[in-house]
């Protein structure tokens, strides 16, 4: 019995050494390439209804945007398992979905389009005053100013090296937009081109 206890701890000794010298492998092969943040950025956005009703507080809406990731690496390769875009309005959220153009692999040097995301429906939000204000002021301009969020799930992978799929740590990728409104024919403003900040992809690897 004591030989084969031995064998047990000597064989978990060696899968913890093995699993030890591939996370140390991985982390000095990161910091070596010191790989660059995805660019995400929205090319095209607009708004075809945008309509709130006070009595039952309650918000309809039709979003388009167009999406650009840019994957400007020249050695690591990213995996998207989920993206979920949430758009929110004073800090108030009314529509989120998941895209079904996920899973897919983006290879190093690679920009991968995703064109006519829509976010169409109603949503009951609890507008106040302000939020009130601003509706009622970005309407007379038509211009609207919506924040949207990317949540992502993801790996990264340098040749035979990859890590778990992980979501980023902290807060959410973040585009705040201001898009012009496509309803009303005495506005023919234009959307321009935002990139997205507070992107985190790179700085935690979960091996």
């Amino acid at each position: 019995m004591t030989g084969r206890r031995a064998c047990i701890d000597c064989s978990f000794f060696l899968f913890c050494n093995t699993i030890l010298c591939f996370t140390l492998v991985f982390f000095v092969v990161w910091s070596i390439f010191l790989p660059e943040e995805p660019k995400f950025s929205i090319t095209n956005a607009s708004i075809t209804q945008f309509d709130f009703t006070k009595t039952n507080k309650t918000l309809h809406y039709n979003l388009e945007l167009n999406i650009t990731i840019r994957n400007q690496n020249n050695k690591v390769d990213i995996y998207y398992n989920d993206i979920q875009v949430i758009a929110n309005y004073g800090k108030k959220r009314f529509a989120m979905r998941t895209l079904d153009s996920t899973p897919f692999h983006q290879g190093h040097k690679n920009t991968t389009i995703l064109n006519h995301v829509v976010l169409e429906g109603q949503q009951l939000v609890q507008f106040g005053d302000t939020e009130l204000s601003q509706l009622k002021a970005e309407t007379d301009t038509g211009f609207y100013s919506i924040d949207v969020l990317l949540a992502l799930r993801v790996k990264v992978g340098y040749d035979i090296f990859k890590t778990r799929y992980y979501q980023q740590s902290g807060s959410k990728i973040n585009c705040k937009l201001k898009v012009p409104s496509n309803f009303n024919e005495k506005f023919s403003g234009r959307f321009k081109t935002t990139k997205c900040r507070n992107v985190y992809i790179m700085s935690d690897p979960v091996v």
